[in-house]
């Protein structure tokens, strides 16, 4: 029992850290929620945004996004940001409602990352399903890991 216990302290520590962050109200950085999502994006302005038209994995946003194209600095494509009009905040933001996967912000940067690579690569690339033929729990954690990195932009 005590081998494969020592690690509930530390999750339910953060679990403590995470629920008493949630509640405490909103941290000294304001701006934090309302910050721009940008991408570089290998092509032209005019073809990031044909006539005005939002790339299709952001049109889904359209409504209640702000746009910014702009050429990337050095001449190397086009700069495309986006953030929510209404910047999400309380218990959706915090860690607890991130893991839950319950931020729009992480739909937004999945959006725009398959923007990107539709832009560049004229097609979303996902990792092969299943990876192995049998599934472990290194595995099962590993795919863990990687569903919930589509929402936070990290691994």
């Amino acid at each position: 029992m005590r081998k494969r216990a020592w690690w509930i302290l530390p999750l339910a520590g953060a679990a403590a850290i995470g629920v008493h962050r949630a509640r405490s109200g909103p941290s000294g950085d304001d701006r934090a929620h309302d910050r721009w999502l940008t991408v570089t994006v290998n092509r032209p302005a005019e073809e990031v945004r044909p006539g005005g038209q939002l790339p299709p994995p952001l049109r889904a946003f359209d409504e209640r996004i702000e746009v910014d194209v702009r050429p990337a600095p050095g001449a190397r494509g086009t700069e495309l940001a986006v953030r929510l009009k209404q910047p999400p905040g309380g218990a959706r933001t915090s860690l607890p409602g991130r893991l839950a996967g319950q931020d729009p912000r992480q739909d937004l940067r999945l959006a725009l990352r398959e923007t990107k690579a539709l832009l560049e690569a004229g097609e979303v690339l996902h990792p092969d399903t299943p990876p192995t033929t049998r599934e472990t729990p290194g595995g099962k954690l590993v795919g863990l890991l990687v569903r919930r990195s589509g929402g936070e932009g990290v691994l």
